[in-house]
């Protein structure tokens, strides 16, 4: 049975969403299963505002209820829509903030997140508290860029290393970066702090295919073909 992992950046952004396509390429796939990345062509430039985050939840919504997949990811590192998008399917839907802290988990004991902008701060922290976690942050640093210049290959890399080494010195042992705009600067930041650093990117999608294969064993098991 052929399956698919369908990500959606939940804005307009075309450069954002080529970065996140370029950051799941190297991901390896079982036979049968495919990923395919896509975007809102009338979301927002980018998930800034509490307006914005609010703004893609019934537009995320209704993409999922039209596009069947086997497993939904929500490539935007503020988890928008993320309840909403859970109870409009079956299917596991994955958002990239929480999958990266999850990750950074396995490396650290406290973590610190690279944020996009001074406004993400209170948006991750809500999801921090909802885990449990808030305790394990070691600190939370902004970047403050236009998308535009955070997808450019150059121009951001000098505020992202600052950062990085910023919330090292503040005791992080791991590094999170808090926005998918960063998806091409994780040597970056990891030259700068000399430590492990996490792309929501790859994080997320590497859970996206255990769920698929998990979900594929269990229909298997219930009489189902399996993947293949």
């Amino acid at each position: 049975m052929s399956e698919r992992i369908l990500v959606i950046n939940p804005n307009a952004s075309h450069s954002c969403t080529e970065g996140i396509g370029a950051a799941l390429a190297p991901l390896p796939l079982p036979p049968g299963l495919a990923l395919e990345v896509t975007h809102l062509p009338d979301g927002p430039p980018a998930i800034a505002s509490w307006e914005d985050w609010h703004s893609v939840a019934l537009p995320l919504c209704r993409l999922v209820e039209r596009e069947q997949a086997a497993v939904y990811v929500i490539a935007c590192v503020s988890d928008p829509g993320l309840e909403a998008v859970r109870a409009a399917t079956a299917r596991p839907v994955l958002g990239m903030f929480r999958c990266a802290v999850a990750a950074a988990l396995t490396r650290a004991e406290r973590f610190g997140v690279i944020g996009f902008v001074e406004a993400s701060r209170a948006r991750q922290r809500r999801a921090l508290q909802v885990m449990g976690l808030e305790a394990r942050l070691a600190g939370w640093e902004p970047l403050n860029l236009p998308m535009e210049v955070l997808t450019d290959p150059v121009a951001p890399r000098a505020r992202i290393a600052a950062a990085a080494r910023a919330l090292a010195a503040g005791g992080a042992e791991a590094i999170v970066l808090g926005c998918t705009g960063m998806a091409r600067h994780v040597a970056a930041a990891e030259d700068a702090a000399g430590l492990p650093v996490i792309e929501p990117c790859r994080a997320a999608g590497a859970m996206a295919v255990l769920a698929a294969l998990s979900a594929a064993s269990g229909h298997a098991g219930a009489g189902a073909p399996a993947m293949r």
